[in-house]
């Protein structure tokens, strides 16, 4: 693809979101009976392929047992109230209610509370024991600190979720997390994100992750884009990072690595051009 000019000292290219592209039927149709949503990662197999976010607005025990039993997958996010909280309802209630002028500074003062190990261990459990498969994340930053406590309470698949993630972080501050050799040693799958450029993804799937997540987060709000500067449009980055995976797929003699588009996908028909994207030819 040629270079765009920014100016004399820059040059980009042309990428898409998916308001930017359409599919276009071909000359064969088939029938809906006749076709399988349903997709499986390493020993675990779903019926409905989504991920619920690993969001405190999204995800409780409840709802991640209410997703398993549909036939998805919820994504219980080890650093929200529910991990630092006996009964986190009253505080969830609260922060519904309040008003946009002083929410974020009330939002920092309740998620001050230090996350709790056993409380990680309950809700794991909590979740276990409905039959479901059990998904938890964790940032690069907690993952250190809480994955003993995560991997105990019997976890089947983990999830590494960033603002944006990279198989060689640098830091002079902290020694940062090696994620070839923690995925290496760890007995369960592990999802890392998000991710959305092809270097980028391939390095993350030399790691031995068994998925990446896609974007950057802030979904519709776009939080992220306004906040960091940080944004990807997904179609280009679904494209770039399914390409990694179609080369990593030879580089490793067959391993494959499941690309999850993480955010971006307000409408239906988001997900339905998602998929040519994703899908390894």
């Amino acid at each position: 693809m040629s270079d765009v000019e920014i100016g004399r000292a820059k040059r980009s290219r042309r990428v898409y979101a998916f308001d930017d592209i359409a599919i276009v039927p071909s000359r064969r149709t088939r029938d809906p009976q006749d076709v399988s949503i349903s997709w499986t990662i390493d020993a675990y197999q779903f019926d409905i392929p989504f991920l619920a976010a690993p969001m405190d607005s999204v995800v409780s025990p409840e709802s991640a047992i209410r997703m398993g039993k549909l036939g998805g997958l919820g994504v219980l996010d080890l650093e929200g109230l529910w991990t630092r909280y006996e009964n986190p309802e009253p505080l969830l209630e609260e922060i519904r209610a309040l008003p946009a002028d002083g929410a974020i500074e009330r939002m920092q003062a309740i998620y001050s509370e230090p996350i709790k190990p056993e409380l990680i261990s309950a809700r794991i459990a909590e979740i276990r024991a409905a039959g479901v498969t059990v998904a938890a994340a964790l940032s690069p930053q907690r993952t250190q600190d809480h994955y003993e406590a995560v991997v105990e309470a019997g976890v089947d698949l983990f999830l590494i979720r960033g603002t944006t993630v990279s198989a060689e972080h640098v830091s002079k501050n902290q020694k940062p997390l090696n994620l070839k050799k923690f995925i290496y040693e760890l007995d369960v799958p592990v999802i890392v994100g998000g991710a959305a450029t092809y270097t980028a993804a391939l390095h993350l799937m030399r790691t031995g992750a068994a998925g990446v997540l896609v974007g950057f987060g802030g979904g519709a709000a776009s939080t992220t884009r306004s906040t960091l500067g940080i944004h990807a449009p997904m179609a280009t980055a679904i494209s770039d990072v399914a390409g990694a995976r179609r080369d990593y797929l030879d580089e490793s003699g067959g391993r494959y690595v499941h690309v999850i588009a993480d955010g971006g996908l307000g409408r239906s028909g988001d997900i339905v051009r998602r998929s040519p994207w994703a899908r390894t030819p």
